[in-house]
């Protein structure tokens, strides 16, 4: 299968933010992509750097505008399209949601992020509850699709979760970058940390990872920080962790990779990781901490 990853540069005029990536999303589909991957809240700025309640009012339903708008796009491109969007469940009720559109521009199903952050211009707890739909993978087309976002990337549990359920393939749409009074070997650090954990997801489960992430600088409207550089850094990995593409961390970039899904078969038959699980003395694990 050929998978379309699209990492852009986001400005405040959210029709010019759409039209961009639908620019990107028209050149995967003309280069064969059948999957297409599209970063975390991509339609706006990463608005979770100041707490405002004025922000709530770019929250949309699911189904929705943008279900309408880049279901069209699917429909029209004959594509499986992974978006990211601020859901409004309710009034008060708001999720960071990913939502997979199948071919013919239906839902094909959601995951609403389940570990929310809470740090410095990351005030994700102010606008995000908990997702409640599990670690669920998404039936499609072109596979089982596990799709987390962002913060999920960090734990372990979530990846495996979803490839216990089936996962064909693990999917990060993702918002991440610098501060800008980080040291360059603070930035290395902090991206290198976030590569290797989830190089580690696609060894420990024997599957691909795609993550796709924001690039570009976004001030802080409140001026509390100095705003965030978004690192990029898009990246496929096969399921021995092996770098598949990467695209650069200063601008806007798409690409299309092939992979090969019999490879979780071979990889898995050398590295029997699911075989040799101790599930008779993980019971522990649903604990917040032992001692």
């Amino acid at each position: 299968m050929k998978i379309g990853i699209i990492q852009e540069a986001i400005g405040t005029d959210r029709k010019e933010n759409i039209r961009r990536l639908s620019e990107h999303i028209r050149s995967c589909a003309s280069e064969g992509a059948e999957l297409v991957v599209l970063q975390e809240l991509h339609n706006t700025p990463y608005f979770c750097q100041t707490e405002d309640p004025a922000n709530f009012d770019l929250a949309e339903s699911i189904p929705g505008e943008s279900t309408e708008i880049y279901g069209s796009l699917a429909r029209e491109l004959n594509i499986v399209l992974v978006l990211s969007l601020f859901e409004k469940r309710a009034a008060g009720l708001y999720h960071n949601t990913a939502v997979v559109l199948e071919r013919d521009g239906s839902i094909a199903g959601k995951y609403r992020k389940m570990h929310i952050p809470d740090d410095p211009a990351y005030y994700e707890k102010f606008y995000f509850t908990p997702g409640d739909l599990g670690f669920e993978p998404i039936q499609t087309s072109v596979g089982r699709l596990g799709v987390l976002v962002c913060w999920d990337q960090w734990y372990p549990e979530a990846a495996r979760m979803m490839a216990l359920a089936g996962a064909e393939l693990l999917i990060y749409p993702t918002a991440i970058g610098w501060e800008s009074t980080d040291t360059k070997d603070e930035q290395t650090r902090q991206t290198d940390a976030w590569v290797i954990a989830q190089r580690a997801h696609a060894v420990a489960n024997g599957l691909h990872v795609v993550s796709v992430n924001r690039t570009g600088y976004e001030a802080d409207p409140s001026g509390a920080t100095n705003g965030i550089q978004f690192w990029g850094n898009s990246f496929i990995a096969g399921p021995q962790g092996e770098l598949l593409t990467v695209l650069p961390n200063n601008e806007a970039a798409h690409t299309v990779t092939e992979i090969d899904f019999k490879r979780t078969e071979e990889v898995r038959r050398m590295w029997p990781f699911f075989r040799d699980r101790r599930i008779d003395a993980f019971g522990e694990l649903t604990q917040r901490y032992r001692k």
